[in-house]
C-alpha cells in the first residue's frame, strides 16, 4: 500500500507515474502545460533550437502570453514582440497577441489550459497563482521551460507541505490576499529569511472552501514571494464550475490522505483579520491597516497578477460610485485579460469607476513593474494590488509602494491617504 500523501505529492506522483514519492526525492514528471510571456518568449525559444527541437511536445500544451510589455512600448519591444511571433509561429505555439492579451497567470486559467490534477510550468515566479486550480504550478528559468517544451517532461524535486488551515469568515473590507500577506509577514519573502523557501503550500479549511476562484488565485499568488515552490488549494464544486464550458481538457481532482505527514500545520482564525498593507520596501514588512492610516498617497492602482481580476474591480466599483478619487491622486486600474474588460465594460464596472476620475487601463502586467500605465516619480507614494513593493520597482527609487488589498486601494484613492474600507460601505 502506498504510503498516505498530500495534494501536491499525489499530483507529482501520478505525474511521475509512481505510487509514492516522499519530500527531497527528485522524479522524472510529465508537464501538463507549459507558458511563457513576451520578456522570455525568444529566450525560451532559442533555448530549444540551441537543443536540436523542431517541435514542442504537444502544441495544445504550450502557450505564449503577451503580458509584460503589451503593446510594445518602444522600438526594442516592438521587435521582440515580432521576433516571439516568428518563433511561436515556427513551433506551430498558440499566442495571445495584442488585442487577446491579459496577465498570463490569468489567461492560461481564463482560456481552460490550465486544469486541475497537472504539473505546469511558467517562466514567471507568480506562475503559483494557478495552484488556485487545485493543479501544481512551478515557476522555473527558460532553460527548464524549453527542455519541458520540448520533451514534456522535467526533473523536479518533491517538496515538503506546509498545511495552512483558515477557519472564519473574512471581515468587511478584507479580502483573501490579506491572509497570504499576513503568513508574508510573519515567515518572511524570499529576499530575506522565506522559512517556506521551497516548500508546497496547501491552503484549506472552511474560509478557503467558501471563496471564489477569483479569491483563491489571489491567495496563491501571493505565495510566490514567500519563496514557495508551490502553493494550492484542493479542487471542489467551485472549481468544477469554474471549469464548465472553460475547458476540453481531460482533469483529475486529487485530495490530500487524512494521514497525510506536513513539515508544518497552521490554523488561522479569518474572522480576526484587518486589512494587511505590506509597507516599503519589502513584501513581508506587513502591517495591519490600523498602523499606516493617514499615510497620504500620490497614485492608486489595482491592476496585475494578483489584482486586476472582475472581483477586485467589482469591490472598487462598490466603494467608489458616486464618489470622486481625490484630486491629489492619481487611480489608474489594468485588468487581468481582455475578457475582464469586457465583462466590466459590459456590466458597468468601467461607467462607475470612469464618472469617479479613474484611468481605466490595458491588460498588462505594466503598472506592477514600472513598465507601463504606473511609473513613480522621487518623492511619490503609491499604494497597489501589486504583489511586490521593493524600492524602485515601479519607477524612482526615491518612491514608496504600499501593497494592499483592492478595497484598502480604493478607499485610500478617495481620500488622498491609506484608508479604511469599511467606512465607505
Amino acid at each position: 500500500m502506498a504510503k498516505a500523501m498530500t495534494l501536491t505529492e499525489k499530483i507529482m506522483a501520478q505525474s511521475a507515474g509512481l505510487a509514492e514519492v516522499h519530500p527531497g526525492q527528485m522524479i522524472t514528471a510529465k508537464i501538463g502545460l507549459v507558458y511563457t510571456m513576451d520578456t522570455l518568449g525568444k529566450i525560451v525559444f532559442n533555448h530549444l533550437k540551441s537543443a536540436g527541437a523542431t517541435k514542442v511536445f504537444d502544441p495544445e500544451k504550450v502557450v505564449v502570453v503577451f503580458d509584460h510589455f503589451a503593446p510594445a512600448t518602444d522600438v526594442n519591444y516592438a521587435n521582440l514582440h515580432n521576433e516571439v511571433r516568428r518563433l511561436a509561429k515556427e513551433f506551430n505555439v498558440r499566442v495571445f497577441d495584442i488585442g487577446h492579451q491579459g496577465i498570463m497567470h490569468h489567461i492560461v486559467a481564463e482560456e481552460g489550459y490550465l486544469v486541475p490534477g497537472i504539473i505546469a510550468v511558467a517562466t514567471d515566479s507568480h506562475a503559483l497563482t494557478g495552484g488556485g486550480l487545485g493543479a501544481v504550478v512551478l515557476g522555473v528559468g527558460a532553460t527548464d521551460a524549453a527542455i519541458a517544451m520540448a520533451t514534456g517532461e522535467l526533473w523536479l524535486r518533491i517538496p515538503a507541505t506546509v498545511k495552512v488551515d483558515i477557519h472564519g469568515s473574512l471581515p468587511k473590507g478584507t479580502m483573501s490576499r490579506d491572509i497570504m500577506l499576513y503568513l508574508m509577514g510573519q515567515k518572511g519573502w524570499d529576499g530575506t529569511r522565506a522559512e517556506w523557501a521551497y516548500q508546497a503550500i496547501e491552503l484549506t479549511g472552511e474560509t478557503v472552501s467558501k471563496m471564489s476562484m477569483d479569491s483563491r488565485f489571489a491567495l496563491c499568488n501571493l505565495a510566490s514571494d514567500a519563496g514557495a515552490k508551490n502553493a494550492i488549494v484542493p479542487p471542489d464544486e467551485v472549481t468544477r464550475n469554474y471549469l464548465k464550458g472553460r475547458t476540453q481538457r481531460t482533469f483529475q481532482f486529487f485530495q490530500s490522505d487524512p494521514q497525510a505527514e506536513y513539515a508544518d500545520a497552521i490554523s488561522l482564525d479569518a474572522s480576526a483579520f484587518e486589512p494587511q498593507v505590506a509597507c516599503p520596501h519589502s513584501p513581508d514588512n506587513v502591517k495591519p491597516l490600523s498602523q499606516v492610516l493617514g499615510t497620504k498617497v500620490h497614485v492608486a492602482t489595482i491592476s496585475s497578477c494578483s489584482g486586476g481580476r472582475l472581483e477586485d474591480l467589482h469591490i472598487a466599483a462598490r466603494i467608489l460610485k458616486g464618489r470622486k478619487v481625490h484630486p491629489d491622486v492619481r487611480m489608474i486600474v489594468s485588468p487581468a485579460s481582455q475578457k475582464i474588460y469586457q465583462e466590466a465594460v459590459e456590466d458597468g464596472t468601467f461607467s462607475t469607476l470612469l464618472k469617479s476620475g479613474v484611468l481605466i487601463g490595458h491588460a498588462t502586467c505594466g503598472p506592477c513593474h514600472g513598465g507601463q500605465l504606473v511609473i513613480l516619480g522621487e518623492g511619490e507614494v503609491c499604494i497597489g494590488s501589486v504583489p511586490r513593493n521593493m524600492q524602485g520597482r515601479m519607477g524612482s527609487a526615491g518612491a514608496d509602494i504600499y501593497s494592499a488589498n483592492p478595497a484598502v486601494v480604493a478607499a485610500s484613492a478617495i481620500k488622498g491617504s491609506i484608508a479604511d474600507p469599511r467606512e465607505f460601505f
